[in-house]
């Protein structure tokens, strides 16, 4: 749900001097978190817990459920009130890897890197096969094949290649990008298009889904043992997806294989060629479905203000990922640093005027159903914008969900009175890289939740690191590709925001309430 680098430019107003400097800093409470955050920090412990130990989390798998209890049981350890799962509706299947074995036996034996796609079953045990290839974009094409593929590997034809990018695997922003950034002009808002149920291009969407869903039968009809797919990926990074719906009710699917680009290729090039090809494979896959409900964690540290307690200052990011690694930089390194900034505040004994509380959602990745449903229940419906009493005591909420790279500002999605505001807080951490607000936003994340019913809802600017090229949503995503030093800094300034906000005596600014049907995420 992310590569977020999204502009949508706004309003460019009251980003002044004047409104800077009446906004003051606490500056001994920021040196206490600075002490604790960067040289006393748990983060990467937090990590650990969450990637190695907890394993893959997609939504709704044990992986994820070990995580979320995890994250329960050490936010109560730390301190923090009503640690708690709580519910947000119902999701759907839960899915793990249990085997996956895959290898070219002729020409010559290779292990291909390959990764089932999830919600997909297994191969109920050892098969093995000549690889079958198969020519055809409909299901009226694959007849020829009728009663030849009961299990057999199959690899359908394709004119795909290997495209390397020649940017850089690992990017920080340089200080141009970040003024550029910083300095981007107000863009005219275009008029909102009708939406045309009958466009052409809709046309062409149902047309080409109806045959792939045909296409998909027609495999399972004839009881076809293994699909190999082009994964997307160079350099043995393979990049996961989905190839089955988690829904309860949904129809089966053939096991399928998403295939590192050289090792699909390889293969196609072969039997193209007229050379024989023989594999053999063992997947072992699970479908949980004990429990269809989704889940997030809820923690708090109750506000101490007679007056203010009861509003409420809110900090996330997703706690599911993908199957393929352990999903360190999407998002277990977000999940981490907003655990860490809790356990800051905790560890340097702060008694905020608000309510701090943490969220850490689930199943983001198939459509941030977990703060969807999270807002729904407490704030309102951005259908209808029909909105709840806690709507009006939520202060503002910050995400954290761009990989591990350290935090260079704040997005102001728009929210122009608040730049001056987060500015005046960031002006300590200049030194550690951080100060950029732009009016604008990025999109593919919990703070579109928010946003969508007239909430201050913020995501930090991140550097990019090797996010988009390596790690989101790959079997590269794991523990090693953390930055210690940069979840350090990043808890430290989420430490200091959360703070701020707990203690400043007015609510951050909000914008206009969007109307009800312009609330769309």
């Amino acid at each position: 749900m992310k590569l977020k680098l999204l502009y949508t430019a706004l309003a460019l107003t009251g980003l002044t001097g004047t409104a800077l400097s009446q906004e003051t800093v606490d500056q001994a409470a920021v040196a206490k978190i600075r002490e604790e955050g960067l040289n006393h920090s748990k983060v990467m412990e937090t990590a650990f817990y969450l990637t190695d130990v907890s394993g893959p989390r997609l939504a709704n798998s044990p992986g994820l459920k070990r995580a979320q209890d995890w994250a329960v049981n050490q936010l109560k350890t730390w301190g923090m009130a009503n640690a708690k799962l709580e519910p947000w509706g119902k999701f759907g299947k839960g899915w793990e890897v249990q085997k996956n074995y895959a290898a070219i036996t002729v020409p010559y034996y290779h292990a291909i890197i390959a990764i089932p796609k999830a919600w997909t079953p297994g191969t109920n045990g050892l098969i093995k096969s000549e690889v079958v290839l198969l020519k055809a974009d409909s299901v009226a094409e694959l007849n020829k094949y009728k009663g030849k593929l009961a299990g057999k590997i199959v690899i359908f034809d394709t004119k795909n290649t290997l495209k390397r990018s020649e940017k850089p695997n690992l990017e920080r922003y340089t200080d141009a990008q970040l003024t550029e950034m910083a300095n981007a002009k107000p863009a005219p808002r275009g008029e909102r298009r009708a939406f045309d149920p009958n466009s052409p291009q809709l046309a062409a969407m149902r047309k080409a889904r109806a045959a792939r869903a045909a296409i998909s039968q027609f495999l399972v009809n004839e009881k076809v043992g293994l699909i190999l797919a082009q994964g997307r990926g160079t350099d043995g990074t393979t990049f996961t997806t989905n190839g089955a719906s988690y829904a309860d009710t949904a129809k089966a699917v053939a096991p399928e294989l998403e295939t590192s680009g050289e090792d699909f290729l390889r293969i196609l090039r072969l039997v193209k060629a007229g050379q024989k090809v023989e594999m053999e494979a063992d997947i072992k896959t699970q479908f949980i479905t004990d429990d269809l409900q989704g889940y997030n964690v809820i923690a708090e540290i109750p506000g101490t203000d007679k007056k203010l307690k009861e509003q409420v200052v809110m900090i996330g990011g997703h706690l599911d990922s993908w199957h393929g690694a352990t999903g360190a930089t999407d998002n277990a390194a977000g999940s981490a640093v907003m655990m860490e900034a809790m356990r800051i505040l905790k560890a340097i004994g702060f008694k905020p005027k608000r309510t701090i509380r943490i969220a850490l959602w689930s199943s983001e990745e198939q459509g941030l159903f977990g703060s969807r449903g999270y807002v729904a229940t407490h704030f309102g419906d951005p259908k209808t914008m029909e909105l709840k009493p806690e709507q009006a005591k939520l202060d503002a909420y910050y995400n954290l969900d761009n990989g591990t790279g350290k935090i260079r500002g704040i997005y102001l999605q728009g929210d122009s009175a608040a730049g001056p505001i987060f500015q005046a807080w960031l002006n300590p951490f200049k030194d550690l890289g951080a100060g950029t607000v732009p009016i604008g936003n990025t999109g593919g994340t919990d703070h579109l939740s928010f946003d969508a019913v007239g909430l201050p809802g913020f995501q930090f600017i991140q550097d990019a690191m090797d996010y988009g090229t390596r790690t989101h949503h790959s079997n590269q995503d794991t523990y090693d590709r953390l930055s210690e030093d940069d979840l350090k800094q990043a808890a430290t300034i989420v430490a200091s925001f959360v703070y701020n906000t707990s203690e400043r005596k007015d609510m951050i600014p909000r914008k206009e309430l969007p109307k009800a049907q312009l609330a769309r995420i």
